[in-house]
């Protein structure tokens, strides 16, 4: 058995591969169609112009899907480990919400393009990115909670790493869009698909872009943390048959039952 055929690891490894497909299909489609310019673009300007729009949308859909299945095996995987803890049981609980609010603004993201409606793209950004980061924080207090006997050092240890990552990308990326769009270099900069070097705004705009680019690949790498904690998951599913035919409607409250077990990985 592969590693990642153990317990339910598929699924972060599915959300990472995915996520990370659909910004790299979009930014080649848009490179090829020169949509944009092939020095570190926005995320979303590679998903601004048909047809890398079409496919940026319809896989970040699909991403959206996979991290709240991630972040509700998740949750499970705490709760069962920890059901007489409340304070960690509440802070498991605030967890799912915010990932799950994160998760929304990705949907948000994916749907409403930053050329068409920016201030809901806008919105999106701040649900998938801010409150995104909170939950990994989170997590990353759980895991505190949760080792050694729970949770090995090692892994408190890499996912603080990875928060601190995300947590100064979305700093410089702030700041770097803050002067960026402050006005000092022209209006309509949101727009803008193509830069010249030398143009006047092209340094903070990298840095804007460097920042995003690095943020999205820091939640990437937050997921990949589960692996092997969703190595030791799996889910069991119970069919109760009443009656020997599909079609056979129930004669008593009191009819026959019969059990099937559904045994293995899901």
């Amino acid at each position: 058995m592969w590693w990642f055929q153990q317990g339910l690891s598929f699924l972060p490894v599915a959300l990472v591969v995915w996520s990370a497909a659909s910004f790299v299909f979009s930014y080649i489609t848009a490179i090829v169609l020169h949509h944009v310019d092939p020095l570190v673009p926005y995320i979303s300007d590679t998903g601004t112009i048909p047809p890398e729009r079409c496919l940026f949308g319809i896989m970040l859909n699909v991403s959206t899907f996979l991290g709240m299945a991630t972040m509700y095996v998740r949750y499970k995987q705490v709760s069962a480990l920890s059901p007489e803890k409340p304070k960690i049981l509440r802070l498991n609980k605030l967890g799912l919400t915010l990932g799950w609010m994160s998760c929304f603004g990705l949907c948000i993201i994916a749907n409403f393009q930053k050329c068409i409606l920016y201030y809901i793209h806008v919105l999106g950004a701040c649900l998938t990115f801010g409150v995104g980061a909170i939950y990994m924080l989170v997590q990353t207090v759980l895991s505190y909670l949760m080792q050694p006997e729970l949770h090995s050092k090692d892994i408190f240890w890499a996912r603080l790493a990875v928060f601190l990552w995300s947590s100064s990308s979305i700093l410089s990326m702030f700041v770097s869009s803050v002067v960026l769009y402050s006005g000092l270099y022209g209006q309509n900069l949101v727009q803008k698909l193509h830069w010249d070097p030398q143009e006047r705004g092209y340094t903070p705009h990298i840095i804007s872009t460097i920042s995003e680019w690095s943020l999205a690949f820091s939640f990437l790498s937050f997921f990949l943390t589960y692996i092997r904690d969703f190595q030791k998951i799996s889910l069991r599913a119970v069919v109760s048959l009443q009656g020997q035919t599909l079609h056979e409607s129930l004669r008593s409250p009191g009819a026959e039952e019969q059990a099937l077990l559904v045994a293995g990985s899901i």
